[in-house]
């Protein structure tokens, strides 16, 4: 076997001194920088420390030890003839092992209060620079970034050699790995610019891996997968059923960001990215009946969360019904177990990803970016005008509230109606506002009568007020702000209804 030569310059030292063990017993030379140095030696095992290598002692509070061409010369020289007597008349070694893992910038930015000085103090230089240099010439160096690959490199040192094929993965996951670590650093950069300078910073950087790969996308034809931020954990945990389709993560999107928008037990039923129920109450129980009320024909199929741990009695009444997905915050346990007892339903709950501030969808060629609606301040009828002659009752107005909430989860054109905290129709999608005032009546029945309505978007004319009426609807929210608003006003208060306006719209396409 040749004569090999290893660097050892890690921040995480677990499994280190094992590992330098079997690679010195296997006739490995061991370079260490720092506090691995130390640790080597503690242990018994010869090391040369980088400064002995370099002729250069560590400066700057070890800021810089191992930028040095004594180091990267050796790392970076293809084993040519040309190159190996330039390091011969330098009198640099040649390095045939580079161990290294950076500094912890990620666990030190996930601290509460941490100041911008102590998250600069861990970007890592030169361990970058020496992943960056073994990567690069992988051809003839060996580059270990995770001591979950120490035990399989040491048997394969020590049985002849680490082949060319390993060689190459390894290179790719150190460049993934400080890929990664600068993703991170320039994401906390952004976050220190955007507190200043607003959300959107001129550059946006991403890094997705796959999590997930899905039978399909949203049709057969076309294929699909899930990717998750910075290798973050999957946002939901699968604790029964089958895996989550392409068109499953969708709806559990905006099912479970609509349920934990409420303050009260609430249930939220999705089918095709539309809520066709939606209800809060004392229980989740009361809370599930009144949404299921609501929509029983489309619910079939659908997808449920809640805000709140689902009780068994709760259960009960969902496991009567045909469900995808169900998502709650946590289980009773003899919810669970009632659950599990459905071979297919797929019973999920939230893993404690962190919710990014921004949106992205991608269109033809680009992305659009936006931060995520989750305005409170037109959510408080204390902010409402109220432009009709007649003033909303208490009641109306609780009601006004529901619905308005209710009407930033539907997609537009949206109309909602709503009576006892739960809603009675739901018009989405439509071309026109009227249609959609046409189809939440269509859906609410008789049960439109004496309801009140939201709309997330002004009326441009005053047919969808008139046909609200005509279901028998009350009183009406919506942001105002058209050039015909009097004209609108009039005809509400020719009808006798109650109207109030937000100053805010909740477009959702």
């Amino acid at each position: 076997m040749p004569h090999l030569r290893a660097l050892l310059s890690v921040s995480d030292k677990s499994g280190l001194v094992d590992f330098a063990r079997h690679l010195s017993a296997a006739g490995v030379e061991l370079v260490a920088s720092g506090g691995t140095a130390r640790s080597l030696a503690e242990a018994g095992l010869p090391v040369a420390a980088v400064e002995d290598v370099t002729g250069f002692p560590e400066i700057l509070g070890g800021r810089v030890k191992t930028l040095h061409p004594a180091i990267h010369g050796g790392i970076l020289a293809r084993r040519t003839e040309q190159h190996l007597d330039e390091l011969r008349r330098h009198g640099i070694a040649p390095i045939d092992l580079v161990v290294v893992n950076l500094y912890p910038f990620q666990a030190t930015v996930a601290q509460p209060n941490v100041t911008l000085p102590t998250a600069v103090e861990e970007i890592d230089i030169g361990g970058v620079a020496l992943l960056r240099a073994a990567a690069k010439n992988h051809e003839s160096v060996t580059v270990v970034c995770d001591p979950g690959d120490y035990g399989w490199v040491a048997e394969a040192v020590a049985g002849g050699g680490v082949t060319a094929t390993q060689r190459k993965q390894l290179a790719l996951k150190a460049f993934r790995h400080t890929a990664e670590y600068d993703t991170a650093i320039a994401a906390y950069l952004t976050g220190e610019i955007e507190t200043e300078q607003g959300a959107l910073s001129p550059r946006l950087q991403l890094d997705l891996q796959l999590a997930q790969v899905n039978r399909y996308g949203e049709n057969p034809h076309q294929q699909g997968g899930l990717y998750t931020y910075g290798g973050d954990p999957m946002p939901f945990a699968v604790l029964h059923g089958k895996e989550m389709s392409y068109n499953n993560w969708l709806d559990l999107d905006g099912s479970w960001q609509a349920a934990q928008d409420f303050p009260n037990p609430t249930v939220a039923i999705i089918k095709h990215g539309n809520p066709c129920g939606l209800a809060s109450a004392g229980t989740l129980a009361e809370a599930y009946e009144k949404a299921l009320a609501s929509d029983p024909v489309s619910a079939f199929g659908g997808i449920i969360s809640v805000n709140r741990p689902l009780d068994l009695a709760t259960a009960e009444q969902m496991a009567k019904l045909f469900v995808e997905v169900v998502a709650a915050p946590a289980y009773e346990p003899e919810a669970l177990a009632l659950f599990k007892q459905k071979k297919n339903l797929r019973i999920v709950q939230p893993a404690g990803v962190t919710l990014r501030p921004l949106s992205l969808r991608s269109i033809y060629g680009a992305v659009l970016v936006q931060e995520l609606d989750t305005s409170q301040t037109d959510m408080d009828p204390a902010n409402w005008q109220v432009v009709s002659r007649r003033q909303p009752s208490d009641a109306q107005l609780a009601d006004l509230a529901f619905a308005w909430r209710v009407a930033r989860w539907v997609k537009s054109n949206a109309i909602v109606f709503a009576h006892d905290q739960a809603t009675v129709g739901i018009g989405a999608g439509q071309m026109s506002r009227v249609d959609s005032v046409m189809l939440a009546g269509h859906k609410a029945g008789d049960r439109s009568r004496g309801a009140v309505m939201a709309s997330d978007a002004f009326f441009p004319f005053a047919d969808g007020i008139e046909q609200a009426a005509k279901c028998g609807i009350t009183a009406v929210v919506q942001p105002g702000g058209s050039v015909r608003d009097e004209a609108v006003i009039a005809a509400v208060d020719a009808l006798g209804l109650v109207m109030v306006l937000t100053g805010a719209r909740h477009f959702r396409h």
